[in-house]
């Protein structure tokens, strides 16, 4: 008996990538890594992305453009060319899925907005990605930097008596690109029982006030205004940075059991049961009094010998990583998170799909494509 095949979640599907730069073609690089096809439509100067060095590869290639563009194929189009902005159209209507990230309004000039492109598919979901709605937030420019700063991220990243700072990664771009992607599946499983598509908005401000969690609901549901605390935690002690005899760790005792037993691994006697720390509220409010009692017992530890004991004992810690010591710890941890995509002459070694599944499976057929790679192959099958 022949044993059946994994199939791709989502094989057969058609998805039209009018977007550029992150949050958009993150969200289409996770729905190719899932088996649809993407077509990324640019523009002949090409996505943003592609000049943005360094880091480059060896032959000059950006790896911004490559971390988030593999498994698609591209084809430029010029929207201000008649013949052009027909193919587009086309695409459209053959499309499934469809995104954007212009400007509030910018592609309904084009006449490939929702509203101008659903008669014709009525079945097809289309995501729009704007940086602060399509309301009075309309005119600005949506970049992550903006976002961070103006949802309060920033107040909350540095030091308390330092300036505020950027996370190290565009993380509400990449919320974003979630948070569209969680949408476009939650409208394919309508889709299903209605026949119907829909148009599907995300923003990064918004993204950013879920995003947020803890530190809006501080505001919105207790009146408190979060602030810079560095890498500790508002609400939990010991949840930071701490010493070790050669360099800091990380160590999230975030309940009462996983405090007693970094007391025990300390061989701090004692502690748990004093009624200044015997419950997380009464620790986290007197954390001045229990930090000194800490840091010294944590001298006499190295930080590899504390990662070892700490993790033995349910205690959560680990040093802080380089990106190279990451990715080796993952390696070393049998997440295998490097794939080579592409064959030798055009392979590139990336970072894998994270979603695992018992009876699907993801493939990494096609490298990040060049700027019109598939522009005759796609143009063909539209005309057929």
């Amino acid at each position: 008996m022949t044993t059946p095949q994994p199939h791709r979640p989502l094989e057969g599907l058609v998805v039209a990538d009018l977007s550029r730069v992150l949050a958009g073609p993150y969200c289409s690089m996770l729905l190719a890594d899932l088996g649809a096809d993407v077509i990324k439509v640019e523009s002949p100067a090409g996505d943003d992305t592609r000049t943005w060095t360094p880091p480059a590869t060896d032959d000059g290639t950006s790896t911004y453009y490559l971390s988030i563009n593999r498994n698609k194929r591209s084809i430029v189009l010029d929207f201000k060319d008649p013949d052009d902005l027909e193919v587009a159209r086309t695409l459209l209507r053959r499309a499934d899925i469809a995104l954007e990230n212009f400007k509030p309004g910018g592609i309904d000039k084009f006449g490939l907005g929702y509203d101008a492109v659903r008669d014709d598919n009525p079945g097809l979901i289309y995501l729009s990605i704007s940086g602060f709605g399509t309301g009075a937030g309309a005119s600005l420019p949506g970049y992550d930097l903006v976002a961070q700063a103006v949802s309060g991220l920033m107040s909350l990243t540095g030091e308390p008596d330092g300036p505020a700072l950027r996370a190290g990664i565009s993380v509400f771009d990449v919320m974003t690109g979630l948070h569209g992607l969680i949408g476009i599946l939650a409208a394919l499983e309508q889709r299903h029982r209605t026949g119907e598509g829909q148009h599907i908005e995300v923003n990064l401000l918004a993204s950013a006030m879920s995003g947020l969690v803890n530190q809006t609901a501080a505001f919105t549901a207790g009146g408190v205004v979060p602030q810079r605390m560095g890498n500790a935690h508002p609400s939990v002690y010991p949840y930071q940075t701490m010493p070790t005899a050669d360099r800091d760790v990380i160590i999230t005792a975030a309940n009462d059991r996983q405090f007693r037993a970094l007391c025990g691994v300390l061989g701090l006697d004692g502690i748990a049961d004093d009624p200044r720390f015997a419950l997380n509220a009464d620790r986290t409010a007197n954390r001045d009094e229990l930090h000194p009692i800490l840091v010294d017992a944590l001298s006499r530890w190295s930080a590899d010998d504390l990662f070892t004991e700490l993790n033995a004992a349910g205690v959560p810690c680990g040093p802080i990583n380089s990106i190279a010591e990451g990715v080796d710890l993952a390696e070393r941890l049998d997440l295998a998170p490097r794939v080579r995509v592409g064959d030798n002459d055009r392979g590139v070694d990336l970072v894998r799909n994270p979603i695992g599944f018992s009876n699907s499976e993801i493939r990494y057929d096609l490298p990040p494509p060049r700027l019109g790679e598939h522009s005759d192959e796609i143009r063909a099958w539209l005309a057929n």
